[in-house]
C-alpha cells in the first residue's frame, strides 16, 4: 500500500525542517566563541526562518494538490528522506548544537542538515504546483549556498588548526 503525500504536508515538512534548522543555527550562535562565527550562524538562522515563512505562504495555495504519477517506491523514498533528517523537530535541534562538542562538530551537523533538505527539496520539486517549483528551485539554491559557506567555514578552521600543529 502506498502512502501520498499532499502539498499541504509536504509544505508542513518543509516548513519543520526549514524552522528546525533555524533553532540549531541559533543555538549555535550563542555558543560559538567568535563573534564574526555567531554572526554568520545567525544569518543562517534568519534565512531559514525565511524559507519557513516562503512555504507558510505556499501552504494555502498547496492544498491537497499532490503529482500521484511517482508511485510507491517514490513515496518510500520521500519517507526515508523525513525519516531520516537530522532534526525531527526545533527541540532535537536546539540539542544536537547543545551537544556538539565543538564548533567543528556543530558545521558538520549543519553540513548533514543542509544535505538533508537539498535532498528533500529536489525529490518534492515535481510534487508541487508548477508556479510553486521556481521557488522551491530559488531554496534549493539557498541551501546549496549554506551548504558551501558552512563548508568553507569548516575547512579553513580545518586549515587552522592544521598550521598551528606545525613546528
Amino acid at each position: 500500500m502506498s502512502i501520498h503525500f499532499t502539498g499541504r504536508e509536504i509544505m508542513d515538512v518543509a516548513v519543520g525542517i526549514e524552522t528546525s534548522g533555524a533553532a540549531f543555527y541559533d543555538e549555535v550562535a550563542v555558543g560559538a566563541n567568535e563573534a564574526k562565527t555567531a554572526a554568520m550562524f545567525r544569518k543562517l538562522a534568519d534565512r531559514e526562518r525565511e524559507h519557513a515563512r516562503t512555504f507558510q505562504s505556499m501552504l494555502g495555495a498547496a492544498g491537497d494538490y499532490v503529482n500521484l504519477e511517482p508511485g510507491e517506491e517514490y513515496d518510500t523514498y520521500l519517507n526515508s528522506l523525513v525519516a531520516s533528517a537530522v532534526f525531527k523537530n526545533e527541540g532535537s535541534a536546539r540539542q544536537a548544537a547543545r551537544k556538539a562538542a565543538s564548533e567543528t562538530e556543530a558545521l558538520d551537523i549543519g553540513i548533514r542538515a543542509e544535505k538533508d533538505s537539498i535532498l528533500f527539496y529536489s525529490a518534492i520539486q515535481g510534487l508541487v504546483r508548477r508556479e510553486d517549483a521556481d521557488i522551491v528551485k530559488r531554496i534549493i539554491k539557498e541551501e546549496q549556498s549554506h551548504l558551501a559557506q558552512l563548508s568553507e567555514v569548516l575547512k579553513r578552521g580545518k586549515a587552522l588548526r592544521k598550521g598551528k600543529e606545525q613546528p
